[in-house]
């Protein structure tokens, strides 16, 4: 290919991606943010949602289809077809909420009530719409969505598939307690899982998840169940019998935890990620009487991962640890068990689909990209580069508290979106869908 026809060809991919950028507009975001925020869809209960996002893409000549994981948690996507000679792009969003928007799940966990940001009932308010999930994850669904819609209108030929999908069990947790889930494992990235095994396998894939930056890697997870071992006994018998307060002997270990983790996170800060580590729940006792020491307390622990840094790895550095603290403390009787591992994955940054949502994100942004680094989330991202697919991730900013006007804590960060940002991720979707689906195989470095 000549240099004047590299230029035609990279004028005329511009043009078109002009065109179907053209038909985005903050009303329509609006109008789809607020509607999936509309149908609750905490973990393990997302098949309704997954049915209106199926309905949405077929209203838009996108054939779509659920997928089914079980009788209440299901995906939903859909293929754009192309002609068969390019490659297959995916654009991914989850669509679960970690919370459920119920007082008797959510209060006091959450919060000692639920805000109205924390329902699943859209609030407009200009270009912010609040409402149970309407940033992470349901408004990074909305601009999937409406992507999807605007290269469908665009009447766009497509070399490869445009491939959408929409996962249930995206978030960090086992199945909810007390409401009849079928399975445990309803979370982390099991309908990500579910649909590539089911045959929804693209060449490269775009997950839309918070940060207005394009990310090539991020960390895994593992998780640790600690149990402490003390003695039951009575607080009467507190002076006459031997006693070891398992209770007090948790809560030191979880201290001398909390001293070791950002000393952790400092050795294997590299890259885009600084993987952190937390004691999120402790359990001991019996809240129906304050006068008898349980026989064990019990922690749970989350400790990310570098993609440079295995399972295996980390929990020898966890135990090892954990040993040192205990030692410290002139010993306590413990055992400590990994019950969950999801390595941290990357893509190659030079690799086709980065280079092209860098190009997509400085052709919005109007300025060089910057990469962010110090990053310590996870998402299905994972589960995409773990199946050899080149994954990058992109989306929104968190709304600033200036722009809220009022103080963005961790819950309304997830529950408030700036549509204006919305519609930059959606253009930069729409760039990079264009971009890739109008190439041949060869062009983007494929066989």
């Amino acid at each position: 290919m000549t240099a004047g026809s590299t230029l035609d060809a990279a004028a005329r991919r511009a043009a078109l991606a002009d065109a179907a950028c053209a038909r985005l507009s903050t009303g329509r975001l609006t109008e789809l943010i607020a509607a999936v925020v509309d149908v609750p869809s905490p973990t393990g209960d997302e098949a309704a949602l997954a049915e209106h996002v199926a309905e949405v893409l077929r209203l838009a000549g996108v054939p779509a289809r659920t997928q089914p994981l079980d009788d209440r948690q299901a995906n939903a996507w859909g293929r754009l077809r192309g002609t068969g000679t390019g490659p297959d792009l995916l654009l991914y969003a989850p669509l679960d909420t970690v919370t459920s928007g119920r007082a008797e799940e959510d209060v006091p966990w959450s919060g000692p009530r639920l805000r109205p940001d924390m329902l699943p009932a859209a609030r407009v308010e200009d270009d912010l719409v609040a409402g149970l999930g309407a940033s992470n994850p349901k408004g990074h669904a909305a601009c999937v969505l409406a992507a999807a819609e605007a290269l469908a209108g665009s009447g766009i030929e497509l070399t490869g598939d445009l491939l959408v999908g929409f996962g249930a069990g995206g978030m960090p947790t086992n199945a909810r307690p007390g409401v009849g889930n079928p399975r445990r494992n309803t979370g982390q990235g099991v309908g990500c899982s579910f649909l590539l095994e089911q045959g929804v396998w693209p060449d490269f894939a775009v997950i839309a998840k918070p940060g207005w930056s394009v990310s090539w890697e991020e960390v895994g997870l593992t998780w640790f169940d600690v149990v402490v071992r003390g003695t039951h006994t009575y607080v009467g018998s507190r002076h006459r019998l031997p006693y070891a307060n398992a209770v007090d002997l948790a809560g030191q270990l979880v201290h001398g935890l909390e001293q070791w983790f950002p000393r952790y996170a400092e050795a294997h800060t590299d890259g885009l990620v600084a993987p952190q580590g937390v004691v999120a729940s402790i359990a001991g006792g019996i809240a129906r009487t304050a006068s008898f020491t349980p026989a064990e307390c019990r922690f749970a622990v989350d400790l990310r991962l570098s993609p440079r840094t295995t399972p295996a790895r980390a929990r020898r550095e966890f135990t090892a640890a954990l040993a040192d603290i205990a030692d410290r403390l002139g010993g306590v009787d413990y055992e400590v068990e990994q019950v969950l591992a999801i390595p941290g994955e990357r893509t190659d940054p030079d690799s086709w689909i980065c280079r092209s949502a860098v190009a997509a994100w400085e052709a919005v942004a109007g300025e060089p990209h910057r990469a962010v680094t110090g990053m310590s989330g996870a998402t299905d991202a994972n589960i995409l580069r773990n199946r050899g697919i080149p994954t990058v991730r992109l989306g929104m900013p968190k709304v600033t508290e200036a722009r809220a006007g009022t103080e963005v804590d961790f819950a309304l960060g997830m529950n408030l979106v700036d549509v204006r940002e919305a519609l930059r991720l959606t253009e930069a979707l729409v760039r990079i869908a264009v971009d890739t689906l109008t190439r041949t195989r060869a062009e983007v470095g494929l066989a």
